[in-house]
């Protein structure tokens, strides 16, 4: 039986150890709505990126404390001077500046990474504590690789950072490297021996981020690390969705609670797997399109009897829309806006009118607009603030026995430009045709449709990953027809790549 009942807090990672993922990278206005979520979810602490790694991360570490208000921010740093004085700049306009200091203290990162010895360590992390608290007033300081490190001298390094300044300690299993067993016991001794503020930090490797963030909770944590979708290096993070609503589940045996609005869970996973282009599988736990789905007859009888039968959660719960027939071509704007807050959208003047006449352009083309329909058109709405050097103005394509010629017509400024490209099919003529109106050689990483919603006249959302040098970036298009999404998705990746090199 458990006893005290207890908040965690969470420090979400989506922005910093979530870009990390091959592929995954993301723009600073993207970056800013994924914040602005976040902050809507009621997370205690984003981690907005790595300031010293890139002059882009400042610059989008900066934004985004501009726009938060209502949670801290964090900013990751190694433990040198240098990084803690550029994290702090990045910070300088924070409400609630966290600085993210790490060191490893395993023997393989001594030896093979650092160069350095137990001793030379534990004087790196006393000094720079002390001195970050100088710089910003709270400092949570990460002891990476802490699961492959001889307890003994985990203990040590944790007490000189709490004795140096530390406000929270992070327990980091690297690699996904412990089991919840051996986690439970690092916390427990942890927590005896130094009496620390405590967080983890735990990697899926071996599929048991979750189970060790809760083993971790259970053991007297006060705080966790996480991403959305579970988003990270490698195998990925603990999930945030996946903990929030195990917690909220089982309060009964955690006897604790965070404080996210979980009625964002859904929507949140839509928006950050939308803009880094990853497809969520069917059976992702919480949020994938399984996860609420019953095809077995005796399954289907007993949640139709009592949905409890084989559900311990509702999806009203983590805000999954109900597909009821909702607006028409004939709705009007206070309807739209009615609906879209109802949603749990909140959104400009100026967005409302930008995405009503999506909406009504919708409406045209579709008998009836559900409200996953309207939810597919909100879920990015960072793809529209993105400054957007070229805009399709028309397409035409003709296709014979395997070779098609595209016609594209793109606005660029005052201008107007037409290119006529042949290719394999219809996709690879389009883009081709674009390449040369940009002038760039622009290489097609990765490219995939998929339907979004129902019906015949179902909304396409189509996703290409574009390389340009070292970089690669993510487009999304959504469209009824096929090709029109694909060449806004490829447009959509143009755009952000000429935006962030400009």
């Amino acid at each position: 039986m458990k006893e005290a009942k207890r908040t965690i807090k969470i420090l979400d990672t989506t922005l910093r150890d979530g870009e990390q993922s091959p592929g995954c990278t993301m723009h600073p206005t993207e970056k800013l709505e994924i914040a602005l979520k976040l902050e809507a979810m009621k997370v205690d602490i984003i981690e907005a990126g790595f300031p010293a790694s890139s002059n882009a991360d400042f610059l989008s570490v900066q934004k985004i404390t501009t726009a938060v208000k209502d949670c801290a921010v964090a900013a990751l740093s190694r433990t040198t001077v240098n990084d803690i004085d550029t994290a702090a700049a990045a910070l300088y306009l924070a409400e609630n500046p966290v600085l993210h200091m790490f060191i490893a203290t395993s023997p393989i990162h001594l030896k093979y990474k650092l160069k350095m010895t137990e001793d030379e360590v534990l004087e790196a992390i006393a000094y720079h504590a002390k001195y970050a608290k100088t710089k910003l007033p709270y400092l949570r300081y990460a002891i990476e690789d802490a699961t492959r490190t001889p307890v003994d001298f985990l203990i040590k390094a944790i007490s000189v950072a709490y004795e140096n300044g530390a406000d929270c300690i992070n327990i980091a299993d690297t690699v996904g490297y412990a089991t919840p067993a051996e986690m439970a016991e690092i916390v427990k001794r942890i927590k005896s021996e130094v009496g620390c503020p405590l967080s983890v930090h735990c990697h899926n490797d071996l599929g048991l981020a979750t189970a060790n963030t809760l083993a971790a909770i259970d053991s007297g944590a006060d705080e966790f690390d996480c991403s959305v979708i579970g988003l990270g290096e490698r195998a990925g993070n603990a999930s945030l969705e996946e903990v929030a609503m195990a917690l909220n589940t089982r309060y009964d045996y955690h006897k604790c609670k965070t404080n996210i609005e979980t009625k964002q869970i859904y929507s949140a996973a839509k928006l950050v797997s939308g803009i880094v282009g990853i497809k969520l599988p069917p059976n992702k736990t919480i949020v994938g399109s399984n996860a609420f789905a019953h095809e077995a007859g005796i399954h289907q009888h007993g949640v139709l009897a009592n949905r409890q039968t084989y559900e311990v959660m509702n999806p009203d719960d983590i805000g999954i829309p109900k597909n009821k027939l909702l607006l028409g071509k004939h709705s009007g704007k206070h309807a739209f806006v009615e609906l879209i807050s109802e949603m749990g959208y909140k959104l400009s003047d100026e967005e409302i009118q930008i995405y009503f006449e999506r909406f009504k352009e919708l409406a045209e083309k579709k008998k009836i607009v559900t409200r996953r329909d309207i939810d597919a058109l909100l879920i990015n709405i960072a793809r529209q603030a993105i400054a957007r050097k070229y805009t399709l103005v028309d397409y035409e394509i003709t296709s014979y026995k395997g070779q098609a010629t595209a016609e594209i017509t793109l606005s660029s400024g005052d201008h107007t430009h037409v290119e006529k490209m042949t290719g394999d099919g219809p996709v690879d003529a389009a883009f081709k045709a674009i390449n040369s109106l940009t002038g760039q050689n622009f290489i097609l990483n990765d490219y995939s449709i998929h339907s979004v919603t129902e019906g015949k006249d179902a909304l396409g959302e189509a996703t290409v990953k574009l390389l340009m040098g070292d970089k690669i970036m993510t487009g999304k298009g959504l469209s009824t027809d096929v090709l029109e999404a694909s060449i806004n998705a490829y447009l959509n990746a143009v755009n952000k790549l000429q935006d962030e090199e400009e």
